[in-house]
């Protein structure tokens, strides 16, 4: 075999090794049923794998945590020749049928459709729309809030994890309920299939990590329609994500600085992080090596558990942000909450030399690879809190393009 399949290989296998011991903790429950898991050059069928696999629950059991990585390893193995024939002897014993579940640690949606479409419906209007721009086009829900009139208000834009939809990662993370509170609106873009067959944003590729091309330039291009469309305020236009959602909205931050005012990501990783699916593979483990994500102030929530996308990422994601030109000298002050407000947790704020807000995080104690304070009703959400959506909202809010009003 040659040397670069067996790295990918070998990449993707020691993966699966090191989830292991986490998939054996989240069965799936009793009678649930199995997602098919994609297998487009048939490598799992040869491999004995059967594309249906129980999905794993939030020890809570509200929710679904996924423990698997946001990359799918069957997108990894995919990228070997169709008729390449795998021997797995000493890779793993027994197999990857070994593992408990089978491949049941790969993220899937474990969404109920008719629930997270109830949940997202906080009372406004969500039209489903479509942007074509000259990079492509992509699918979105856009939520409109009752309060809205025509008048100059705010938007935030979410960028879904692997395998969510709009939908789902509406009803998942409850943004819709603070644009009812506050009075903004939200587009949630819908990764294509074509793009990347599992969903997942392609925030790995350098081709889309750039502004002016690729993905970047469709959601960059799809945030412009709505600010026309609906006399959005130009300063206060946000992004935020989850997971691989959350990387894209490192890469949007750090490529359009002057359309967004301030960014959220939530169990993601930094800008430039990685440039390919093996590095990506790594840098979910060890945060990689991101480059200066640029002026754009960044709110970071990660659980300190995430066995998925390593914490560390949370401090390469802000280190990044500090080490951006022009910010200086940086104040840090934490604060540890142990009791109220959902799971204990440590939030950091950093300010800059006039006191502005540069980076914000938020480390969770015990906290998986889910949305904190997300509705049970959407995939990748740890109802527990503390309340990722309601922070975001107020960090997001404190900040304009041309700085902070508080």
């Amino acid at each position: 075999m040659p040397k670069n399949m067996t790295a990918t290989l070998d990449r993707a296998m020691r993966l699966i090794r090191d989830n292991a011991a986490t998939v054996s903790a989240h069965r799936p429950p009793e009678g649930g049923s199995a997602p098919s898991l994609p297998d487009p050059t048939g490598i799992l069928a040869r491999m004995g794998i059967s594309s249906g696999s129980g999905l794993p629950r939030s020890e809570s059991g509200t929710g679904t945590l996924p423990t698997g990585p946001p990359l799918d390893v069957t997108e990894l193995l995919s990228s070997l020749p169709a008729g390449l024939n795998l021997n797995l002897s000493g890779q793993l014993p027994g197999g990857l049928s070994s593992l408990p579940g089978g491949l049941g640690s790969l993220p899937g949606s474990g969404a109920n459709p008719a629930a997270a479409a109830a949940a997202s419906a906080a009372g406004g209007e969500i039209r489903h729309l479509t942007y074509t721009g000259p990079a492509g086009a992509r699918n979105y829900d856009l939520y409109i809030p009752t309060g809205y009139t025509g008048q100059s208000v705010p938007l935030v834009v979410m960028l879904h994890g692997g395998t969510q939809n709009a939908t789902d990662f509406a009803a998942g993370t409850g943004m819709n309920h603070q644009a009812e509170e506050h009075t903004f609106l939200v587009a949630y873009p819908e990764q294509s299939r074509a793009a990347n067959h599992s969903g997942y944003w392609n925030w790995f590729r350098p081709e889309d990590q750039q502004a002016g091309s690729g993905e970047p330039a469709i959601i960059a291009g799809l945030t412009e329609q709505i600010i026309a469309e609906h006399g959005v305020d130009r300063g206060r236009v946000y992004v935020a994500g989850l997971s691989a959602g959350g990387a894209m909205a490192s890469v949007m931050a750090a490529t359009y600085p002057t359309l967004f005012a301030a960014a959220g990501i939530h169990s993601g990783l930094g800008y430039r992080a990685a440039t390919d699916i093996p590095g990506a593979f790594g840098a979910m483990q060890s945060g990689g090596s991101p480059v200066s994500s640029g002026p754009v102030p960044v709110i970071v929530f990660h659980g300190a558990g995430d066995g998925t996308v390593a914490p560390v990422n949370a401090e390469k994601i802000i280190g990044a942000r500090l080490a951006a030109p022009g910010t200086g000298r940086v104040r840090s002050v934490s604060t540890r909450v142990a009791d109220g407000g959902g799971r204990p947790h440590t939030r950091t704020v950093h300010t800059d030399a006039d006191g502005i807000v540069v980076a914000e995080s938020w480390i969770v104690d015990g906290g998986g690879h889910a949305w904190f304070g997300g509705h049970s009703a959407g995939s990748y959400t740890d109802p527990q809190g503390p309340s990722a959506s309601a922070a975001m909202t107020r960090f997001f809010l404190a900040h304009s393009a041309v700085g902070t009003t508080g």
